[in-house]
């Protein structure tokens, strides 16, 4: 088998984990609207925010338009991050893989939630690099993102392991050779390693 030299962690529920029902009841909340109300005028919103062409103020201002009521910047940071919280039980194992492999963060994101997340994240002071989807213009899955995040790590899809809870993303990933494993939980993870070599 093929070593894995390195890793490519996603953000959401893998680092952090993040409660969406949370961040739609709290908008809801804002502008006395339905939690499907706001899950609906949302979703439009997605694709655009993570490539980054909907961003800062046209964030905010797309998003008081969903809640039906105007949000100020620190109300905006405030709600729109509510949902965060850190997944403790990994991070020993993250900091494991530091020290023995490339480390890169992959993930369908916003500026306005790395912005929130990295100090509470300082672990990511020691990955490799951080292929964050408003940044390169690509998202998961599409299959120009994951060879985006290679060619950063300058590594080869057999040498490469990748870890999300969403098993489309890790399908495609493994479409293209990477050791793509579906994230569950913290001793999942541990297991997976071990398999990996990398425990």
């Amino acid at each position: 088998m093929d070593t894995v030299d390195t890793v490519f962690l996603d953000l959401g529920n893998v680092l952090v984990f993040h409660d969406d029902e949370k961040l739609l009841r709290e908008l809801a909340a804002l502008g006395g609207r339905s939690v499907d109300e706001i899950r609906n005028a949302l979703a439009p919103l997605w694709d655009p925010c993570h490539r980054g062409h909907l961003a800062g103020d046209g964030l905010r201002e797309a998003v008081s338009r969903v809640v039906g009521a105007p949000l100020h910047r620190d109300a905006f940071r405030r709600v729109w991050n509510c949902h965060f919280r850190i997944h403790d039980a990994v991070m020993p194992l993250v900091e494991a893989l530091a020290d023995r492999v490339k480390l890169f963060l992959l993930s369908n994101t916003n500026a306005a939630h790395i912005e929130f997340v990295r100090p509470l994240l300082p672990i990511l002071e020691r990955f490799d690099g951080l292929v964050l989807s408003y940044q390169v213009g690509l998202a998961k899955p599409e299959p120009e993102i994951f060879a985006a995040a290679l060619k950063m790590a300058g590594t080869r899809p057999e040498h490469a392991a990748y870890f999300d809870d969403v098993e489309t993303y890790v399908v495609a990933a493994q479409a293209l050779g990477i050791r793509g494993r579906v994230f569950t939980d913290a001793p999942t993870f541990r297991k997976d390693l071990r398999e990996l070599g990398l425990a």
